[in-house]
Order: C-alpha cells, then sequence, then structure tokens
C-alpha cells in the first residue's frame, strides 16, 4: 500500500485532555502526509497546546468562534492536498491504524468513498450507550431510504474520499448535519461507496461525548433536506 497519500481533516472544540494524543496516532500512521486541524473556537486550553504540536505535516487553523462540526470540515477540506482526505475526530474515539482497511478499496481502485463501520465489524468495539446505537442506527436507515444506499453507519466519523469527490461538493451544513448532507452528496455523484468494518472505542458523557438527542433532530432534518438530490446531482463548487 502506498505511504504518504493522506491529509487527515481533524475538527476540534473543546478537546483539550485528548487533542495532542489523538494528533501523535494520527501522524503515527506511515500513511499522513498531512493533518489539517481546525480549533472550532476552543475556550478550554485546546488551542494553546495545538501550538506545541512541531510537525511539518501539521497545519492548525483557527475559528474565533464555535461554528460546528460542518464549518470545521469545510475549513480543512479546502486546505487539505492528498490524493485522498480522511476525517479523524479530536477524542480518541477511532484509531488511526484502521486507515489501512479505509485506503485499500482506494487504493485499488474500486471506490470514490469509503466509510468506517463501527456495527458490522470484528474488530473491537466498546460495549454502551444502547439508546445513542439506536439513534444512530434510525438515522442510517431513514438515510438509505432517500439515498438508496444500505450503509450501515451512516454517522461515523471515518469516512474517506478521494479528493476529487470533494472538489464537486460544497458543505452547506455547519454542525452534525454534515453527516447526512455528505452522505446524500456522494450518492447524488453517483460515487462508488465501500464499507469497511473498523474498532471503536466510544466515551460516556461523562468522559466528554458531546453530541446530544438535539444533534439527531437536526441530522433526521437534513435527511429530509437533501432527500431533494435523490435521482440528481450534488451541488458542486
Amino acid at each position: 500500500m502506498s505511504e504518504r497519500c493522506l491529509s487527515v481533516v481533524m475538527p476540534c472544540f473543546n478537546e483539550a485532555a485528548t487533542v495532542l494524543a489523538a494528533a501523535e496516532r494520527v501522524l503515527g500512521s506511515p500513511y499522513v502526509d498531512q493533518l489539517v486541524i481546525v480549533d472550532d473556537g476552543s475556550t478550554d486550553g485546546t488551542r494553546e497546546l495545538l501550538g506545541k504540536l512541531d510537525d511539518p505535516r501539521v497545519e492548525v487553523l483557527y475559528h474565533e468562534t464555535n461554528q460546528g462540526k460542518g464549518a470545521a470540515l469545510r475549513t480543512g477540506f479546502a486546505a487539505s492536498r492528498a490524493e485522498f482526505v480522511i476525517i479523524n475526530d479530536a477524542d480518541l474515539e477511532y484509531d488511526p491504524a484502521d486507515y489501512r482497511l479505509l485506503l485499500a478499496p482506494l487504493l485499488d481502485g474500486r471506490a470514490d468513498v469509503v466509510y468506517g463501520s463501527r456495527f458490522v465489524t470484528t474488530e473491537a468495539r466498546r460495549v454502551l450507550l444502547f439508546w445513542h446505537s439506536m439513534g444512530n442506527r434510525l438515522l442510517t436507515t431513514l438515510s438509505n431510504m432517500v439515498t438508496n444506499l444500505n450503509l450501515s453507519d451512516m454517522e461515523t466519523c471515518y469516512k474517506a474520499f478521494r479528493r476529487s469527490v470533494l472538489d464537486r461538493i460544497t458543505i452547506e451544513e455547519d454542525r452534525f448535519g454534515v453527516e447526512p448532507e455528505l452522505t446524500a452528496k456522494v450518492a447524488a455523484l453517483g460515487c462508488r461507496i465501500y464499507e469497511v468494518g473498523i474498532s471503536y472505542a466510544g466515551r460516556t458523557y461523562d468522559e466528554g461525548k458531546k453530541i446530544t438527542w438535539r444533534d439527531g433532530v437536526a441530522a433526521l432534518t437534513c435527511i429530509v433536506r437533501y432527500s431533494r438530490l435523490r435521482g440528481g446531482r450534488a451541488r458542486g463548487r
């Protein structure tokens, strides 16, 4: 498998406890050519910690106020330069050792987009938060109904793209609605989408998990909003 072919975009908001460890894990992958960290208006000391990163592959970008994950991805995607781009949160829930699994269908020419599934996998997965997982499955099912895909984990953080795919997409959602938005748009573009099983070390709300039922409602709204793309084309740049 080719090395140094990957740009990693890391949206980050108030992750002082984990961001440096997350960045170290990402930079330890032999596939990473670039790590773009977008600090989305952190107020807990994260911004100061990011200044300690000393690696020529790291680019840190700052939002002065919190705008949301979608806005951070919009900024990060625009700065990415490698042939392939993957999203990696700053919370240690996902393992960059799985990059090899996500990259394989891209590198051998089978796929344009690859999702990492936490639910259809033989890899280690922490067991917790039943209702959260049921909400994820419900949103995935509803998304599949409007996109005619058969994904098992639409809400996964690990989404890998060919750079050429991202060049054809404009992110409109500023917050967590970006997950169903990206899914609807790659489906509308007719991209070859694959899914691979990944490991997952989810955290509890006491440990810093931020997504809530309100984000689930917002995601549901976005599934309906982007259902207009079914059979059409994603809005391009």
